[in-house]
């Protein structure tokens, strides 16, 4: 009977043993998964934002699938031009005299494309639309969209992740917590997101810290 009762308290250590270690480096273990998912994850977001931009710039929109974009990346070209001030005199019919006018001038300089100019060797973009994440299948979710500020039309995207399937196998109850995360050095809300479909930007909502190394 003795030994029945010691060997059951030995195990009753052992488990709250056990408990405590896990309550303390569960946590570390998740900010550790966390940190190393979310570089990975904001990396590839930085590829699409210069890749959306310069498609912006060449095309005067946003691409809102990633076959147009990766073909914009492969075949796009920029024109490199250079723009210099300059002068000259007009008749002016009011005055009666030869008046100086005041343009810009925009010389064409060249051509090269988007692919060498963003991406040089790298291949790397041809997987922008796959979440980098072993064990993980699904792509980001992207949007394009014009919408109306101050009576303009203006250009917008975004692509975003869901915290969930980039943070798949983690402790859920540690997941619940990091998708209410409302602080000003975590990513809020329970997706990674670039880009607004209601605001004109091409931020994303992760902190400094990530954009510090690639």
């Amino acid at each position: 009977m003795k030994v029945g009762i010691q060997a059951f308290l030995w195990l009753l250590i052992f488990f709250f043993s056990y408990q405590i270690y896990d309550s303390i480096n569960g946590p570390i273990n998740f900010n550790k998964v966390k940190n190393e998912r979310y570089k990975k994850v904001i990396n590839r977001l930085k590829d699409i934002r210069v890749s959306q931009i310069a498609h912006k710039d060449v095309k005067g929109y946003y691409a809102n699938n990633f076959d147009s974009l990766i073909n914009f990346i492969d075949n796009g070209i920029f024109t490199l031009i250079e723009k210099r001030d300059s002068s000259y005199l007009e008749y002016d019919r009011t005055y009666r005299i030869d008046m100086l006018k005041e343009v810009i001038v925009i010389d064409t300089l060249g051509f090269v494309s988007v692919k060498d100019s963003l991406f040089k060797v790298n291949d790397n973009y041809k997987m922008m639309s796959k979440i980098p994440i072993e064990g993980v299948e699904e792509n980001f979710t992207i949007n394009a969209d014009i919408i109306d500020k101050n009576g303009y039309n203006v250009p917008v995207f975004e692509v975003k992740v869901s915290k969930d399937i980039v943070l798949f196998d983690q402790d859920t109850d540690l997941l619940k917590e990091e998708n209410e995360t409302i602080s000003v050095d975590g990513v809020n809300g329970s997706d990674i997101v670039l880009g607004s479909l209601t605001e004109v930007s091409v931020n994303g909502n992760w902190p400094t810290i990530f954009d510090a190394t690639q």
